[in-house]
């Protein structure tokens, strides 16, 4: 059996590799809320609150979490306004905006496939519920 070999002489990360700083990015981008606010801010500009209700079920927590974590990546824009009280708005960058895309698509096949997956997943569960047949 051959060993995989290193890649990153071919120009780069290999988040094979324990290592590779990319598996960070994969961290980040593995996250469902971070997969959900980037759709949403592909749709517009988005105040907190109103963030918060398209992501239903999201803490106040968790949210302020995720949009920290997307802004110090360099994929969410929080612009902070001088009103009383301040107006703070998140938009995504140009590096957001192309990761939101590839998200949106996760998200749509996500969606289309969800009855395909329960239905395995109920397969699965029946089959595993059953006495184990002898060999």
């Amino acid at each position: 059996m051959d060993t995989i070999p290193d890649l990153r002489s071919w120009g780069g990360a290999d988040a094979y590799l324990r290592t590779c700083a990319s598996r960070a990015v994969l961290d980040v981008i593995a996250n469902k809320w971070v997969c959900l606010v980037l759709g949403a801010l592909r749709e517009e500009t988005m105040r907190f609150g109103q963030l918060r209700r398209r992501l239903d079920g999201i803490t106040q927590k968790m949210l302020t979490k995720t949009l920290r974590e997307l802004e110090r990546d360099g994929l969410v824009h929080r612009a902070v306004y001088p009103t009383v009280p301040p107006r703070v708005e998140y938009r995504l960058t140009e590096l957001g905006q192309n990761l939101g895309r590839l998200m949106t698509e996760i998200r749509v096949w996500a969606e289309e496939h969800m009855p395909e997956i329960q239905e395995a997943r109920e397969r699965y569960d029946e089959r595993a519920a059953q006495d184990p047949m002898p060999v």
